[in-house]
This record gives structure tokens, sequence and C-alpha cells, in this order.
């Protein structure tokens, strides 16, 4: 495969993820989520101690941006902030009932999405893939 097809395919493939995912909430009873809302609760349920700090560091974003985000989740009900009993000036995220749900069918989009591109390999094209993609993950890695 040359470099054009390459870089064509990654650029397409990053394009279609947003489309796709951005059309799928749009089409679901939760179209009150933006794409970036999307992401923080990711985020957030990917990780049971997530603090508003910890969200903007993973999602490269300034504190500020990820307040406002998070003020807006909790207007519409899914997330929710409680305050450390240990240190009180810590607050912790954990998603809600309905942002649990809008979670698992995020997980759930990206498990069909992998599962198709590894549909028919072998062991020694997984392999192949995977260091190809680690190598893209260590790239995006050292820009941050």
């Amino acid at each position: 495969m040359d470099y054009q097809l390459v870089n064509d395919y990654l650029t397409s493939i990053f394009n279609n993820v947003l489309v796709i995912e951005e059309s799928s909430l749009r089409g679901s009873r939760f179209k009150d989520i933006s794409i970036k809302e999307m992401h923080t609760i990711d985020v957030v349920g990917k990780n049971s101690d997530a603090t508003p700090s910890s969200v903007a560091r993973e999602l490269m974003v300034t504190l500020g941006t990820v307040t406002t985000s998070l003020n807006n989740l909790e207007r519409k009900g899914y997330i929710e902030r409680t305050r450390s009993e240990v240190d009180r000036r810590v607050v912790h995220l954990n998603l809600t009932k309905n942002g649990r749900l809008i979670y698992r069918l995020h997980r759930r989009f990206h498990k069909r999405m992998v599962e198709r591109i590894i549909e028919g390999m072998d062991a020694e094209e997984m392999k192949v893939m995977g260091k190809g993609l680690n190598n893209l993950y260590h790239f995006l890695e050292d820009l941050k």
C-alpha cells in the first residue's frame, strides 16, 4: 500500500467516524448531546475516579472548557458531581443512569467497529496492523 492511499484512508476514516458518531447521536433519543459531550461522557465512564482535571487532561482541553461541558451534561442529567469525603476540594464525576446508557451505546459502536476491522484477519495480519496502530498511537502521543 502506498503513502497516498494510507493517508487517504486515515483522513477518510477519521472524518467518517466523527460524522457517523454525530449522526448516530442525532438519530437517537440522545439528541441533546454533542459529539464533544459524548467524548466527555466516554472519559468519565472509563474512569471510576474521574475528576474535572483528569477529564481535561485526557481530552487535551482546558479545565474551563471541561467545566462548561460538565455543567451542560449535569444540567441535562448525564453526569453528577460529588465532593470527596477525604478532601472537600476534590470533585468526583459519575455517570447517571442515562449517562451510563449512552456510554454503553457508544462503547457498543466502537466494539462493532473494531470487530469489523479485524474480521477475517489471521494472526500475522493482526500483528502487522497492531504494529502500525502502535506507531500511530505513539506518534500522536508525542505530539501532545
